[in-house]
């Protein structure tokens, strides 16, 4: 079965790209010119900006003017008073200039705030949008490092960078102007420096990229590895594998700092080579004013001052350049990964027909249903099933055999490949995404709570929900005998996913957000192999109130628990191979009898 994509377009100029990590920045320019575009809705601060660097640059071009004239018409001739009056007005210009310069400074911190401020909204939403399969294949821990390291870095960028190149490429056409209005040779020697730095700018960012852009891959693998150690850390300390997590964390750590270095070193070699050559221009040009000075009388003392000034002025911008090779640098690789996540393929598109369901009586059918996470290596074939309004079927098997899977895809996590999945007669691709979700009700093995007070994790169910619902649910689900002993009973603050609280305490708080939500279809994955006997049976107890009046799907690890469905599948290599009741399938002495009696053996044992 195939589905079209819905390719949800985020950001000025994004285009589709295939996910993956690349081993070079592919397309430094179209990433430069797409990072450019968030620029767009903020025409005000940039023509603010624009408008203060305007002041700046002239007030910095008349000022070097003014200096010039102050040597050749007073200084020179000995006219100290009008001198006084020159530098009054050079104080002048240059306090103004620096007013303008922190204004700017100013404008471009809130533009630069305000778009990664855009960059991490999209970001976060298009997480709600991209399938499952794609969080499956990624990291938390890479993901969190675009969304605070690469953004950051185009944040560094834009708060500097952005402004740096406005403000040079205004300084050179100024100077350019000024200096071909006083002299045009020893103008054209100045330039002639101009090629060699961009030689040499060149040559150097071509290598620097690629170390920058693997530079950011390798945060972003560290990163994932120190949320994946803190996350388990009970079992590195169970197994005694810390000097292993050491080792693991130093070799990733030693790549990342391998390719930092030489990041850096590349970057770093900029500023000295630029200094080089601008020291070497000065020189020039200080000689070819002298000697035009000498032989034409066509320069002043005050015309090479304001030479030297304006070579000065001219190559900063190439040097600012330079110093900001790494940032900017870092921000187009951080861009680049950014952009992968905007650009990844979201969830199948909803078809322009699909219906809404107000009532749902339970009426679930899978026909011929097929599936593959990966071409060519089948997970699921040829599964049939029928549940009835009300009844419960039981999914029972080893691992791997697939039973997970079809709760993956009766939730549209996954799409099938071929075959069809019904609810109440209707298509589940004809039925809204969203409504579909909410008709089902999940109750996991590992349950996930967040870090909030017991009743917002329950109210999560259902965000209308007043208190005495919330304390009904939990009654329903056994656990308001436990909650109502907490010290700050339904607003005790949970951590770290619950950390604080037992499994089975867990997973309670669970079943009671489910029964708050109030599903037509529900649907238990091994929701009670992870506690001990004695909570099992008020797990249970709660699981049988949640039960009632609704079309049930089990996944079951222990098979005592089942006896009562009214369908057990028996699930092998991806095929059902067995179904029945628990007595017509123990009469089989199948697959499922020798299931059974060999797990009653152990629980005797």
């Amino acid at each position: 079965m195939s589905n079209s994509t819905n390719q949800k377009q985020f950001g000025p100029g994004s285009r589709h790209r295939n996910h993956g990590p690349a081993e070079k920045a592919k397309d430094a320019k179209g990433t430069f010119f797409r990072l450019l575009g968030y620029l767009h809705g903020h025409v005000v601060y940039l023509i603010a900006a624009l408008l203060c660097i305007v002041i700046y640059t002239l007030c910095s071009l008349f000022g070097t003017q003014m200096i010039g004239i102050a040597i050749d018409d007073y200084i020179s001739v000995g006219n100290f008073s009008g001198l006084q009056f020159i530098c009054a007005g050079l104080i002048g210009i240059y306090v103004l200039a620096s007013l303008f310069s922190w204004i700017q400074s100013r404008v471009m911190l809130k533009l630069a705030q305000d778009v990664v401020a855009q960059l991490r909204e999209e970001i976060f939403e298009k997480f709600q949008s991209l399938p499952l399969k794609y969080f499956d294949n990624t990291t938390t821990g890479e993901l969190m490092s675009r969304v605070t390291n690469d953004v950051d870095n185009i944040s560094n960028a834009l708060n500097s960078s952005v402004s740096q190149l406005l403000q040079g490429f205004l300084t050179i056409i100024g100077i350019m102007v000024m200096m071909f209005a006083m002299n045009v040779p020893l103008t054209i020697v100045t330039l002639c420096s101009v090629p060699v730095m961009l030689l040499a700018t060149k040559a150097i960012t071509k290598r620097s990229r690629n170390y920058f852009l693997a530079k950011q891959q390798r945060l972003g693998e560290l990163n994932g590895y120190i949320e994946e150690i803190i996350s388990g850390i009970k079992v590195v300390k169970v197994f005694s594998r810390e000097e292993n997590a050491l080792k693991d964390f130093d070799d990733k750590n030693n790549n990342l700092l391998q390719v930092s270095v030489r990041a850096e070193l590349y970057a770093g070699m900029v500023g000295p080579i630029m200094t080089a050559i601008n020291n070497a221009t000065y020189a020039v040009v200080v000689a070819a004013g002298a000697i035009l000075m000498v032989t034409t009388g066509s320069v002043t003392l005050g015309m090479i001052s304001n030479f030297t000034i304006y070579a000065k002025q001219f190559t900063r911008p190439f040097n600012e350049l330079a110093n900001q090779i790494n940032t900017i640098m870092s921000a187009l690789a951080g861009a680049e990964r950014v952009f992968q996540v905007l650009d990844a393929e979201d969830e199948p598109e909803e078809k322009t027909d699909v219906v809404t369901l107000t009532s749902v009586e339970g009426d679930v059918v899978l026909q011929d249903v097929n599936f593959s996470y990966e071409a060519g290596h089948p997970i699921l074939k040829h599964i049939n099933l029928y549940a009835k309004p009300g009844q419960t079927i039981a999914f029972v098997g080893p691992t791997g055999a697939g039973k997970t899977t079809i709760i993956n895809l009766l939730t549209r996590f996954y799409d099938i490949d071929s075959g069809k999945i019904t609810i109440d007669g209707y298509d589940i691709y004809d039925i809204k995404r969203e409504n579909l979700r909410k008709t089902l009700g999940i109750v996991l093995q590992d349950t996930y709570l967040f870090t909030s007070s017991i009743r917002e994790n329950i109210r999560y169910g259902r965000l209308d929900a007043t208190d005495e619902e919330i304390k009904a649910a939990a009654k329903l689900a056994n656990a308001h005998e436990f909650i109502r002993r907490l010290p700050d009973g339904y607003d005790t603050e949970l951590t770290d996913g619950g950390s604080n609280l037992s499994q089975g305490q867990r997973q309670m708080i669970s079943i009671a957000r489910a029964i708050l939500a109030d599903p037509s279809i529900l649907i238990l994955d091994e929701a009670t192999s992870s506690v001990d006997t004695r909570t099992e049976v008020k797990i249970q107890q709660a699981m049988q109130n949640l039960m009632k009046g609704r079309t049930n799907f089990v996944i079951a690890h222990r098979l005592s628990t089942i006896k009562d469905a009214d369908l057990i599948a028996v699930i092998n290599h991806g095929e059902i191979i067995e179904r029945g009741n628990h007595e017509e399938l123990l009469a089989k002495k199948g697959f499922y009898y020798n299931l059974y009696t060999s797990q009653f053996k152990e629980e005797i044992v």
